[in-house]
């Protein structure tokens, strides 16, 4: 009884210990004075990398629909960017007017010097998580991740955000052959930032 006893007393103690933390103690997580977080000190330099994303962004989202073709309309999105994890790593969240909704957790691995990004849908979510990886190459933010073709050809599917500034950014996916002599184009967003 009397170990029981001391074991509640300890949880007890510890939950109290954690309650008491606040986010007053993680400077660098989203606040009211800075709504997008900011870059940790300690976090890798290349948490920069995102720096002229981060904040919210009205874009244009163009797809082609089953038939290959370009839609004649594009989709309006909401694409939030954030530093989160007391500014270790960056979320995005977009909200897309045809209610599919996506949103992706980046970290940069110094060992491995690329970005790790994974993603998330609210149209299909997943049991398990793949990761994009890739990084900054020239002005441009490029990730990969292995995906065979309709026809069953092996290739990547290539995200490259580029044309970034304060002011704004685009963002290409395509499918890739492993040499990325074809390449097929299949989404754009074209992106302007609000702040």
């Amino acid at each position: 009884m009397r170990i029981l006893y001391f074991g509640i007393l300890f949880i007890l103690l510890s939950l109290n210990a954690f309650s008491q933390a606040s986010l007053s103690d993680f400077k660098y997580e989203p606040s009211e004075t800075y709504p997008f977080g900011r870059p940790n000190p300690d976090a890798p330099e290349q948490i920069k990398d995102y720096q002229d994303i981060i904040g919210l962004s009205d874009c244009k989202s163009l797809t082609r629909n089953q038939e290959g073709e370009w839609r004649k309309d594009s989709v309006d999105v909401i694409w939030r960017f954030k530093y989160i994890m007391n500014g270790m790593a960056v979320q995005d969240e977009s909200l897309k007017a045809d209610q599919i909704h996506t949103s992706s957790i980046r970290q940069y691995d110094k060992e491995a010097g690329k970005w790790y990004v994974t993603f998330y849908s609210s149209a299909a979510p997943s049991n398990s998580l793949t990761a994009w990886e890739g990084g900054m190459k020239n002005d441009e933010m490029i990730l990969y991740k292995e995906q065979q073709a309709p026809n069953g050809m092996e290739g990547f599917y290539k995200i490259t955000f580029y044309d970034i500034s304060k002011k704004g950014f685009n963002w290409r996916g395509e499918w890739v052959d492993p040499e990325e002599k074809f390449v097929y184009p299949t989404w754009y967003l074209f992106c302007t930032k609000r702040n």
